[in-house]
């Protein structure tokens, strides 16, 4: 499928991901419904060269659960999602009926016991939330044959960066609403001493909720690289064992460095994926996920309104201030990055959840 540039609108043909000209991210140029209609849909995260991935027999074992009854507790429905190294699949949860994803992993994570005690972390972590725009998770179990699983509520809807795919630029307004909620979900995990560490687009669901685009609700997901501010030092090293972890475009300075992390850590992930929501393209440019890491340690972002000239010049101040390099120039909060966001005016095309 051709790839184009959405700054200079030249044509490249796969692999290519990245203009020559701009350096920034090609989009994929799908036609729907004939040639009269372009869908344009971004080109792939480039791949972190330390993620793990399936290999064939793994594929093989973990494509074919639908109709298994997984652990004796939920009769496996169609797949929802694929990661690196896990699954989706929505279920259903024996003798109550209910509706639920299930997030399988293959059996050689069993033997990792650092990989097990992440997934059970996670658990506990996600456990503890409470709010409409973060996802909890209900269990973490292991089966009889060693697959590993994670069961969270099934959220109907689409993912932010599949939302973003289907569109050129997205209304400010629908912008702006999107990051007060995720900022709001964020908040809460905040307050319980958690902070995220791979915040992206395609870790935040929208929910629709109702008929009216103004009943979709943003949720945060995938707390699996999560960590809480106060652990332990034997909980840390699960976390600190000489590996980057975290998605490359989003990754914070001080995550980078692999210094110790705290909120504002999240609010530069979040500053990214606004400035990326609202212009289509990266603050930042690189050929490489390594080059995009060095650039963001060395200069200012690009400007919005080059870019995107309609967005206005408080907007673009305050989304530059989540990407300071300084964890104390930024915005010290989410709460404070929200209220700022929204600028006193409350965005009406989706719901705020608070």
């Amino acid at each position: 499928m051709t790839r184009r540039c959405p700054r200079c609108r030249a044509e490249f043909d796969p692999p290519a991901r990245f203009c020559t000209r701009c350096g920034i991210p090609l989009v994929e140029i799908a036609e729907v419904g004939g040639p009269s209609r372009i869908v344009t849909q971004k080109a792939p995260r480039l791949p972190d060269p330390d993620t793990p991935q399936l290999d064939a027999q793994e594929t093989k074992r973990l494509s074919s659960l639908s109709g298994a009854v997984l652990d004796g507790k939920y009769l496996i429905g169609r797949k929802i999602g694929e990661g690196g190294m896990s699954w989706v699949y929505q279920a259903e949860e024996v003798g109550t009926g209910r509706t639920v994803a299930i997030k399988v992993l293959p059996p050689r994570l069993s033997r990792d016991q650092a990989a097990v005690e992440r997934l059970r972390r996670e658990a506990e972590i996600a456990g503890k939330f409470n709010h409409p725009n973060v996802c909890p998770i209900f269990r973490f179990g292991q089966s009889g044959d060693n697959l590993l699983y994670v069961v969270m509520p099934y959220l109907q809807g689409e993912t932010l960066n599949d939302y973003e795919g289907t569109m050129r630029q997205v209304p400010i307004n629908e912008a702006i609403a999107v990051l007060v909620q995720v900022a709001n979900g964020l908040q809460h995990a905040h307050d319980l001493g958690i902070v995220h560490r791979d915040l992206k687009p395609e870790n935040v669901m929208l929910v629709q909720e109702g008929i009216a685009a103004a009943t979709r609700r943003a949720v945060v997901m995938d707390f699996g690289l999560a960590k809480e501010r106060r652990a332990g030092q034997d909980v840390l090293k699960l976390t600190q064992t000489g590996i980057v972890l975290g998605t490359p475009e989003f990754m914070s300075p001080e995550q980078i460095r692999g210094r110790p992390l705290d909120g504002r850590s999240d609010i530069y992930a979040l500053g990214v994926l606004a400035f990326e929501l609202i212009t289509g393209e990266l603050p930042f440019r690189g050929d490489s996920a390594q080059e995009t890491m060095v650039a963001r340690l060395k200069g200012l972002p690009l400007s919005m309104r080059d870019i995107r000239p309609d967005v206005p010049a408080r907007l673009e101040s305050v989304i530059r201030k989540a990407l300071a390099l300084a964890p104390d120039d930024r915005w010290q909060t989410m709460t404070e990055f929200a209220q700022a966001l929204e600028g006193g005016a409350i965005a009406r095309l989706f719901r705020r959840g608070s």
